[in-house]
């Protein structure tokens, strides 16, 4: 059985319905999931005046933890085409992980939200990649076997990089049916090549 977390910063909740809904993917495939969030780095006062959603129930994650799994998928916001702030500020503190090798081999995984169709998914993705790539993770993505993506009946997120989300400018879209089965697969599709792995 594969140990996956799934850590995430959100804002608005978008991007958290997207971490649940990865988790449910990895349970269905047979692994043990936890999911588990970063901290808030913005003041109170900031987070108060831009309504962000507060009441996440996930606890908070600690850098040195992440070696204790078989894989990672990792949930971010875009912010001008790039992870959150939060996020990076998380994964800079994971030198000493670095440094020992205790990442290399596992599998590494990101999905993401932005406001619009164009607001830097796949830049904030294949960055995303970059920076697992260094710690030596092996990356796997939401392949098009996950026929969701496909299509343009209807405004949608999803690439082969990761599954994705649209938020609209403020933050009133949710996530629709098909983008949450994405998030789904992907977590299912990361459970059975980790627990490939992990044999």
């Amino acid at each position: 059985m594969a140990k996956v977390l799934v850590l995430y910063y959100s804002s608005w909740g978008h991007v958290e319905q997207l971490a649940n809904a990865a988790a449910e993917g990895a349970r269905e495939a047979g692994a043990e999931v936890t999911v588990k969030r970063v901290p808030e780095l913005v003041p109170d006062a900031v987070a108060e005046q831009f309504h962000y959603k507060r009441d996440q129930p996930a606890p908070i994650a600690r850098p040195d933890e992440l070696a204790d799994y078989d894989a990672i998928i990792f949930g971010t916001p875009t912010r001008y085409g790039n992870m959150a702030a939060q996020m990076k500020n998380f994964i800079d503190q994971t030198g000493g992980l670095w440094a020992k090798g205790a990442l290399v081999g596992k599998v590494g995984s990101a999905f993401t939200s932005t406001a619009s169709q164009h607001g830097g998914q796949e830049t904030t993705l294949t960055s995303f990649h970059t920076v697992l790539l260094h710690l030596g993770m092996v990356i796997v993505g939401l392949p098009y076997a996950f026929q969701g993506q496909m299509g343009v009946d209807t405004v949608k997120g999803g690439s082969p990089y990761g599954a994705t989300t649209l938020a609209d400018g403020d933050g009133s879209r949710q996530p629709s049916q098909v983008e949450l089965d994405g998030a789904r697969f992907q977590g299912r599709h990361v459970a059975d090549i980790a627990a490939k792995l992990a044999a």
